[in-house]
């Protein structure tokens, strides 16, 4: 087993950053992130997972450690191309893909465009269909609140958008809002953050729909009960509609679960590993 460390790959000319660990053989295990976050949000989880698998998980173009050129649109779409790229120059050709939020919504495309690439796929309060985007991201769109996003946006408002999306409040640590803020302390990664949010569409998804209802992988849906920002009704029509899929409803955890619940996480994917 090996030390998590941040690793990097140039994909178009770009600096794409990555966190990788684990046991060298072991399956991979792709963990994407979503919109306010990057690797950081998968660093309580990882521990339970790097004794037996190949764990990778992504900053995503835009976020984190990877570039932030904005000449090119930060949608889901895209994305899952880069992912694409990422894991052939890898030489991975095989993996347990696990999106988060934004990142189910990665997972998605990438299912549909490369299922048999997949042993499963994996969504943790996921975005899906047309339920998504939500406010407040919505709103950053109009070119004069990113402006005014540009200005005005401070730790203390984060601390805010954090909180309410955490079941333990006492788990938002200066530590875990210093793993939030990072990106956001430079020009360059507030102008990023506002750009993903501005590439959000939720017609990428849409225009998949059939063809996600007809993957033939194993697909879990974990679902935070507590999640302020997406709705149940994302995961019970996901678990209904896609046909080897299974709905996991964890009470004690909100928008982001991994702080809250990251053993129970862990337990919930490996479980759904050996029965797949």
């Amino acid at each position: 087993m090996e030390a998590m460390v941040k690793e990097y790959a140039e994909i178009g000319g770009r600096r794409m950053a990555y966190l990788r660990s684990g046991t060298a053989g072991g399956e991979t295990v792709l963990l994407v992130h979503g919109i306010t976050t990057y690797s950081f949000i998968w660093k309580q989880v990882i521990p339970f997972l790097e004794a037996d698998f190949d764990v990778i998980a992504v900053d995503l173009p835009g976020c984190g450690d990877s570039d932030k050129n904005l000449d090119q649109p930060f949608s889901i779409r895209s994305h899952a191309a880069t992912l694409e790229t990422l894991l052939k120059q890898l030489g991975i050709e095989k993996l347990h893909f696990v999106g988060h939020d934004v990142g189910g919504g990665v997972g998605q495309v990438f299912a549909v465009n490369n299922q048999t690439r997949l042993y499963d796929l994996t969504l943790i309060n996921s975005v899906a269909y047309d339920f998504w985007p939500v406010q407040p991201i919505i709103t950053l769109r109009t070119p004069i609140i990113r402006q005014l996003a540009m200005a005005t946006l401070d730790i203390g408002a984060l601390r805010m958008i954090v909180k309410r999306g955490l079941f333990y409040k006492d788990h938002c640590t200066p530590e875990l809002m210093d793993d939030f803020w990072e990106p956001m302390k430079t020009k360059a990664g507030r102008k990023a953050f506002l750009h993903f949010a501005a590439s959000l569409n939720n017609r990428h998804l849409l225009e998949i729909t059939d063809e996600l209802h007809r993957l033939d992988i194993p697909v879990l849906i974990i679902r935070g009960d507590a999640d302020p920002y997406l709705s149940g009704a994302i995961s019970e029509k996901l678990a209904a509609n896609i046909p080897w899929a299974r709905l996991c409803r964890i009470a004690s955890g909100s928008h982001f679960i991994q702080e809250d619940e990251p053993e129970r996480i862990a337990r919930e994917l490996m479980t759904f590993w050996r029965e797949g």
